[in-house]
């Protein structure tokens, strides 16, 4: 009796050995093959079952979550989407998450290191932190309305600081409908995919464009910084069109007065064969690294969530060269860069790396990470960011900028309208840059760049003055009226 009472110990205490060991096996072995296989939900079940944080705009929060009951138990909710989808993109149980709610996501779900580690300072553990943005309200309802359903983007910067304080892309579309995982959010999914406008690209930082005459800012630059030209009133224009070098090409300027201009003159009347020979004086070598300096061609800007670089070729001939100084040829940029081109001239030749984040919190409100200005650089000297500055007051009270003009404020504003498609025939994209002061400031609050790709204009009627100029006006009120 007593030997098959042992008998049966033995096998027993074999066979714990044996489920031990495949227990074992199946966590460290095939750990990785069944979490990563399809039919295991345990991860999305537990992802979901606590509140998403949110993203606040102005302290308001934009997002929020809902209950749902089932098994992925919470899905996400957003006030006004479609104003405030290219800040916070969307967080889908179908298709994941874009943007700040990609970017975030640690703090969002409660998975940041902080978080998770003193649970305390929050809520229950895996509760969600919030993001703080610098989105100003004012300003992003004001560049939302202004494009008004028009195919475009609008960024605007605080020049001091790089804190961005309005980022619009038009079309948009409201997140919301992409956050469950039923019939009615992969309805939506293929038909935001198959809509020809894009409504889910994010213009502002991921879309690039030919800049056009808004580039004779970096332009000038150029040719200040390298002395070809000293002096705004020194004369730069030559009668005639211009022939690109090398070439029977010939440009040609829609004032004849271009032909004796000034480079004030040239520069409130966007005088094409004027910048095109000063970016040739200059040398391809000094104007693309006066574009490096305004941020052109860099690929790890991230704002925390990436953005497409913008581009000048410095392998060109002088031909190239030519028209890539007047914002055409490879010369491509996101509104971002455009508004990062303007706040420089703003900032009087310094330039911070733009930031969309300006904290996060736990949900009761401890701070556990901030942002803050960063990444100070001079970009230009302070002398010739004054006479660019002047320049650009100059497009708006005596140039083609005047509709950009606020009362009790100085403005300063570049208009471009930038040809593109097989031989230029796309519709021109509309173009204005600018940066704005109260009269009883000393420094710029606010610089903004506008793109307009759909005017519903005539061909020859769209201008960056008459159709981006406005967009830019309400932009610039709304932050400097702003507290």
């Amino acid at each position: 009796m007593t030997r098959t009472v042992r008998h049966a110990g033995a096998f027993c205490l074999l066979l714990l050995a044996a489920l031990l060991v495949n227990a074992a096996r199946v966590q460290l072995v095939e750990g990785g093959t069944y979490e990563r296989n399809p039919a295991n939900r345990r991860a999305d079940i537990d992802r979901y079952h606590h509140p998403r944080g949110d993203i606040l705009v102005g302290d308001r929060p934009v997002t929020g979550s809902v209950d749902t009951g089932g098994r992925l138990r919470h899905e996400r909710t957003y006030a006004d989407g479609p104003l405030y989808a290219p800040v916070t993109g969307f967080a889908s149980q179908a298709y994941g998450t874009t943007l700040l709610e990609h970017a975030e996501d640690d703090v969002l779900t409660g998975r940041h290191p902080l978080l998770s580690a003193l649970p305390l300072l929050g809520g229950p553990a895996g509760t969600g932190g919030d993001v703080l943005t610098t989105v100003q309200p004012q300003a992003q309802r004001a560049a939302f309305d202004g494009l008004g359903g028009r195919k475009g983007a609008v960024v605007a910067l605080e020049p001091a600081t790089g804190r961005i304080l309005a980022m619009v892309s038009t079309p948009s579309y409201d997140p919301a409908d992409l956050s469950g995982n039923g019939p009615s959010s992969a309805r939506a999914w293929r038909r935001l995919l198959a809509d020809p406008d894009q409504p889910m690209l994010n213009r502002a930082v991921r879309q690039t464009y030919p800049p056009g005459s808004t580039f004779k800012v970096v332009t000038a630059a150029a040719a200040l910084e390298a002395r070809v030209v000293r002096d705004l009133d020194q004369r730069v224009g030559e009668p005639g069109p211009y022939r690109l070098p090398g070439t029977d090409t010939e440009l040609a300027d829609e004032r004849a007065e271009c032909g004796g201009a000034t480079l004030r003159q040239a520069f409130e009347w966007s005088c094409n064969t004027v910048f095109a020979r000063l970016g040739v004086r200059v040398g391809a070598e000094r104007m693309a690294r006066t574009a490096r300096a305004f941020g052109f061609n860099d690929d790890g800007l991230r704002i925390p969530f990436g953005v497409a670089p913008s581009t000048f070729d410095p392998h060109v001939d002088p031909a190239q060269l030519a028209l890539s100084s007047i914002g055409q040829y490879n010369t491509r940029a996101t509104p971002l860069q455009m508004a990062r081109v303007a706040a420089v001239v703003a900032g009087g030749g310094m330039t911070r790396t733009p930031y969309l984040v300006e904290r996060t919190t736990t949900d009761r409100g401890t701070t556990i990470g901030r942002a803050g200005p960063r990444g100070l650089r001079q970009v230009v000297r302070p002398a010739t960011a004054r006479l660019l500055r002047e320049l650009m007051t100059g497009v708006v009270t005596d140039g083609t900028g005047g509709q950009a003009a606020i009362p009790g404020a100085v403005v300063g504003g570049k208009t471009g309208t930038a040809q593109h498609g097989v031989g230029n025939a796309g519709t021109p994209y509309a173009w204005f840059v600018s940066w704005a002061r109260a009269e009883r400031e000393l420094e710029p609050r606010v610089a903004v760049a506008v793109v307009v790709e759909d005017a519903a204009a005539d061909r020859g009627d769209i201008t960056g003055g008459d159709v981006a100029a406005p967009v830019a006006r309400a932009v610039m009120r709304a932050a400097l009226a702003a507290p």
